[in-house]
This record gives structure tokens, C-alpha cells and sequence, in this order.
């Protein structure tokens, strides 16, 4: 939490969290990573976000600790979205970076 409070405060603007803690039964319905994804360990994040704010976010994201960076950035605005996470390994190969 720490670490994204302090990455918001960077951009000067709202980070709209679209997800965040998920149980394991609602995240192997809403998920392919099962129910051990990484929204399960309550250690990521997704946040709507989209043109020059999703670049600055993923930028900065490794910068302030964050170690996997998943995009979204097709589609209607309303619905793309930047995941943040500081998992590591073994149990999640990290740093990692990936587009939906």
C-alpha cells in the first residue's frame, strides 16, 4: 500500500482501483490465474487508467517497487486498466511485464 500511495502522490492524479483483493472463489471465476492469482494474495492492483497516465504509470511502476506490470490498453477507455504488483519469485517469475 505504501509503495502505491506513494507512486498516486508522484502523478498528482487519482488512481481508480477497478480491483484489488479478490477471494480465491471469486478470482478463479473472474481470472485464469485461478485461485492463486495474484489479486488472491492481496499484494496487486488494478487501476483505470489509459493514454498519457498509463505511460507515466508504467514508466515509473519498476522505479517505486512495483515488480509485475500487466496492460490493457485496447477497447473502449472506460475499460482499460494497469495491474501493479510486488510479488516475487519462485512462486510468481518476476520482474515481469505483460499486456492482456
Amino acid at each position: 500500500m505504501r509503495k502505491l500511495v506513494t507512486l498516486r502522490e508522484a502523478a498528482g492524479f487519482p488512481f481508480i482501483v477497478t480491483s484489488a483483493y479478490r477471494c480465491p472463489e471469486h478470482n478463479a471465476r473472474v481470472s485464469s490465474t485461478g485461485e492463486r492469482g495474484p489479486h488472491v494474495t492481496g499484494r496487486a492492483i488494478d487501476i483505470a487508467v489509459s493514454h498519457e497516465r498509463a505511460l507515466w504509470v508504467v514508466s515509473r511502476a519498476v522505479e517505486y517497487g512495483f515488480t509485475g506490470i500487466g496492460v490493457n490498453q485496447k477497447g473502449a477507455v472506460n475499460f482499460r486498466f494497469i495491474h501493479l504488483d510486488d510479488l516475487t519469485a519462485p512462486d510468481y517469475p518476476r520482474p515481469n511485464l505483460w499486456s492482456y
